[in-house]
């Protein structure tokens, strides 16, 4: 290892390093450290070269710097430069480490020298450059990694809403069709649709009008849901006109959207108090407008997602079903056909399968269910028009009839969704089918001269005699093919019980964890912070732990990030807070620990958004009678990335109490430099990452070593995270690495285990 970066003391060594941490890229820095020193030193000219080549320059007109020359000078054979417009100059040069080193060299008019001292304080220069070009390269590949992370945990979270609300919509359009394939009542049939509208959608009112049978300028509201029936029977029969939502929707013949304050004048206030938004989509018969769905909301921020449209159009077409069905059964046998594809809709298709499943459990069979839905399809559609989207879903719809045998059934679901029944097939000739159909989608497709390309991802569930219920299979081939999506897209994925037991189990746990708050079942472990050159516990950090009544101990990875989502996590941080100060206050008094003990707690990314964060803490200091220096707020470095000028103000108002900030996982965030340059911090606590590679001497170690020299520079403190092993201890001492925690001190443990051990570092003698 080479000599530890010393504490900088010289002003102009002080203001180029403030200058290169404002950099957020290695270009920009060198470029910085050339001009910074140019200046600081009066030289006419300076360059940056690496392997005879010009990196940067100030002060050589555009394309006329001396390459040849300096590189001469890199090289030891000469120690002036000619300079245009001013005469041969006097050179200096300092390296500049790294994998591959480069040079600076700085060049002053003739009759000035450069002395002993300029020498070396371009050196100091050049070191200082050599570390900041290091750290940006690192945190640039750690952030490409992060960035990487982050997209597929949106991604992730965005399918499982997805699923949530597709699952919700797929039972109320079953039940649905369920009623209309059992040929039950009409006006039940319809008052299904009515209340399967409103709770999807979770508006106040939902509900049918039709066309009056007497005066088609009138339409009568036949089935509503949310609605006071005396209430009712007053808005019973309104004009068909554009004064009505539903009318509006009749008239044109189309999706009518309303959530907008200065449109909502003619859309029916009587029906809603406070009336905000409103939608409504027409009911056909055999092609003919004879109606309108609509909802209603009092919500004042509610506005209809593109699902929401979807969804409602869905029940319209249903309602449409029905009411054909209610005039002939050889119609409603003609609606269970895509109109764009001419293959099988939802419809015919469930009870295509619920026929497949009662003959497998007579006859002992088997079948298979293979649900596909295609890859970038949205965005075929949103760039070369509708027209294209649905020329692409009648060539997909053809090549899915070219992959199938005789017997097999391929159906349309919408959008770009389709299922395949297989009749008598086990689980190879699913794949084998799933296979050429993947294979068939892909192949380009060639509309107007444009070739297209999409992929299809297939989730294949496998019905056998003891499976029964065809909504169930069908879901779980759904859930099966969005586990091929998560998994690269393109692929497809056979279900298994575990990708439905996943999202049963989250539920659960939100549930359980909601009860674990009121109930209290939440505990503190402290896990010791040492001294490195002593060992001597120096204090704690506060982690939480949950008691689960029957699952036991349950680790903070496991709850966390639910508790983030669903907000549980302000009164869990809350009471860690107020716990840790409480039993760090009494351990002082008991021990008259010297010097005093300090306690770190982690404040998430809701904490630190609260308003009232720093009136809050100043309380529990207060209650708990903690001196503020003795308590370390740790915060991530994403966190105050995510809106630094809010995270600034809210960190000075937590500094004005008194209290140490610490930046937790230092190095993994996307900008380290920036953050210990704009916030008001204290300390810097090394990744466990870092820490585990040290012994390695590779990258992540020179990282971790990178980050102790800076802390001695700026003057803030240094804490290594995760040390295991007395490799690690020893290396992070050579380092001058100030505290530690980790398994080789201790693990975290519960309040009575960490009093033991802190008497007993009491009494121990102070090395």
């Amino acid at each position: 290892m080479g000599e530890p970066t010393p504490i900088v003391t010289n002003p102009l060594l002080a203001e180029f390093l403030a200058a290169l941490s404002r950099c957020a890229d290695q270009p920009s820095a060198t470029r910085t450290a050339v001009e910074n020193a140019a200046e600081a030193l009066e030289a006419e000219v300076g360059a940056v070269l690496r392997d005879g080549e010009l990196v940067t320059s100030v002060g050589f007109p555009t394309g006329k710097a001396p390459v040849a020359q300096l590189w001469e000078a890199v090289c030891g054979r000469r120690g002036e430069v000619q300079v245009p417009g001013v005469g041969l100059c006097h050179l200096t040069v300092a390296t500049i480490d790294g994998a591959v080193p480069s040079h600076l060299l700085l060049a002053r008019r003739p009759g000035e020298p450069f002395s002993v001292e300029e020498n070396s304080f371009v050196r100091s220069m050049a070191r200082v450059l050599s570390l900041t070009l290091e750290m940006l390269r690192i945190i640039e590949a750690e952030r490409a990694l992060r960035e990487l992370s982050e997209r597929q945990v949106l991604e992730n979270a965005r399918l499982l809403r997805s699923l949530q609300e597709r699952q919700r919509l797929m039972e109320a359009l079953s039940a649905i069709e369920r009623a209309i394939s059992r040929r039950e009542p009409l006006q039940q049939i319809l008052d299904t649709v009515t209340q399967g509208a409103r709770q999807l959608l979770g508006d106040d009112v939902a509900g049918l009008r039709l066309i009056d049978p007497d005066d088609a300028s009138c339409l009568l509201l036949v089935s509503v849901d949310g609605l006071d029936a005396e209430l009712a029977k007053r808005v019973w029969r309104v004009p068909t006109d554009e004064v009505d939502v539903c009318g509006r929707a009749v008239v044109r013949n189309g999706l009518v959207v309303v959530d907008s304050e200065s449109e909502l004048p003619y859309a029916g206030r009587e029906l809603v108090d406070g009336l905000r938004a409103a939608m409504a989509a027409p009911v056909h018969e055999n092609g003919t407008v004879v109606g309108g769905l609509f909802v209603a909301s009092s919500l004042p921020d509610r506005a209809y997602s593109e699902a929401d449209r979807e969804s409602l159009l869905s029940f319209a077409d249903h309602v449409s079903l029905a009411v054909t069905d209610a005039q002939t059964v050889q119609a409603m046998r003609d609606a269970f056909h895509d109109t764009l594809t001419g293959l099988a809709n939802r419809a015919l298709f469930l009870d295509q399968l619920e026929h497949a499943l009662a003959s497998i459990v007579r006859d002992q069979g088997r079948l298979a269910l293979l649900f596909i839905d295609l890859d970038r399809f949205k965005f075929v559609n949103d760039t070369l028009g509708h027209g294209t989207g649905d020329q692409l879903l009648v060539e997909v719809a053809e090549r899915l009839r070219g992959c199938l045998r005789a017997g097999d059934t391929a159906a349309r679901f919408g959008g770009d969704e389709f299922a395949v029944l297989l009749r008598d097939a086990a689980i190879a000739e699913a794949a084998g089918v799933a296979d050429r159909i993947i294979e068939a989608v892909r192949e380009p497709y060639d509309f107007d001269g444009r070739r297209i390309f999409v992929n299809a991802s297939v989730g294949i569930a496998l019905g056998d005699a003891g499976q029964q219920d065809a909504e169930e299979l069908l879901r779980n081939a759904d859930v099966a093919m969005y586990r091929a999506k998560r998994n690269g897209k393109g692929c497809h994925e056979t279900f298994e019980p575990a990708m439905h037991a996943d999202l049963m189990e989250r539920m659960r746990l939100e549930a359980d964890l909601q009860q674990a708050v009121e109930r209290q079942e939440f505990t503190v472990y402290y896990q010791p912070v040492v001294a490195l050159d002593t060992g001597r516990i120096t204090g704690f950090e506060a982690l939480v732990r949950w008691r689960h009544p029957l699952r036991g101990i349950v680790s903070p990875v496991d709850f966390i990030p639910l508790a983030e989502e669903t907000g549980l996590i302000l009164p869990i941080g809350g009471f860690v807070l107020a716990e840790a100060c409480r039993q760090v206050s009494r351990w002082q008094a008991v021990s008259g620990y010297s010097p005093p003990l300090r306690i770190s707690v982690n404040l998430s990314v809701r904490q630190l958004q609260q308003p009232n964060l720093a009136e809050e803490v100043g309380r529990v200091l207060a209650e708990s009678g903690l001196d503020p220096g003795c308590l370390v707020l740790e915060i991530t470095e994403t966190l105050l990335h995510e809106d630094m000028r809010a995270a600034t103000a809210k960190l000075d108002e937590l500094k004005a109490l008194g209290v140490l900030l610490a930046i937790d996982d230092f190095g993994t965030g996307y900008s380290s430099l920036s953050c210990l340059q704009q916030f008001p911090v204290d300390i810097i606590k090394i990744d466990k990452s870092f820490v585990a590679a040290i012994a390695t001497r590779g990258e992540a170690a020179d990282f971790a070593r990178a980050i102790v020299r800076l802390g001695q520079t700026l003057r803030l403190e240094t804490i290594a995270e995760g040390i295991d092993s007395a490799e690690q201890l020893a290396l992070l001492r050579n380092a001058r690495c100030e505290r530690g925690q980790g398994y080789y001190f201790a693990e975290p443990m519960q309040t009575d285990q960490a009093q033991a051990l802190l008497l007993a570092s009491a009494r121990a003698p102070v090395s």
